[in-house]
């Protein structure tokens, strides 16, 4: 089926997501992110209902919220990234992920000096004995080394490059 939209310009399509969003700025505040921890929990959710596996939904969940995290900090600072975390994720079906969601919320927020939300610091979010989201048995040594605290804590062993984004 061939294309049948507007092709528009670099500078339009700027132009048309800053009418969209009001712009970055840091006023907007953290209730204006587009995409959250609990959007993404929902989407892996419903990967792993279509039998998708543990590292797909790692990948399309947890990392896909890393990248909104800091696309809303470039965008509007940490006030606005931490929205990404304000509504807590519902359950995927997963403890790992689950772990996983809030593994992340606690790592940024210590990383980046903001209040690790509530719903990260329930004690059912977290994984026994341990789980190494899409790391490579050759990389467990080193993941079990590496591992921040928060992800350790919940039983997710992680190597320092697994949440290296491009």
């Amino acid at each position: 089926m061939p294309f049948k939209g507007e092709v528009l310009s670099i500078g339009a399509l700027l132009d048309r997501s800053r009418e969209d969003t009001g712009g970055p700025s840091a006023a907007r505040g953290p209730s204006r992110v587009r995409h959250t921890a609990a959007s993404n929990a929902r989407r892996a959710a419903d990967l792993l209902a279509a039998g998708e596996g543990l590292d797909e939904a790692w990948r399309f969940g947890v990392l896909q919220t890393l990248d909104d995290y800091t696309s809303a900090v470039r965008r509007g600072g940490v006030a606005l990234g931490r929205g990404v975390f304000a509504e807590e994720p519902a359950r995927t079906g997963s403890v790992e992920l689950d772990a996983a969601f809030a593994a992340l919320a606690d790592h940024l927020a210590e990383r980046d000096g903001w209040m690790v939300p509530a719903w990260a610091l329930d004690p059912a979010r977290a994984v026994a004995p341990w789980w190494y989201p899409a790391v490579p048995t050759i990389f467990r040594d080193e993941a079990e080394q590496e591992s921040p605290r928060a992800f350790r804590q919940r039983g997710i062993l992680i190597t320092g490059r697994s949440l290296a984004r491009a």
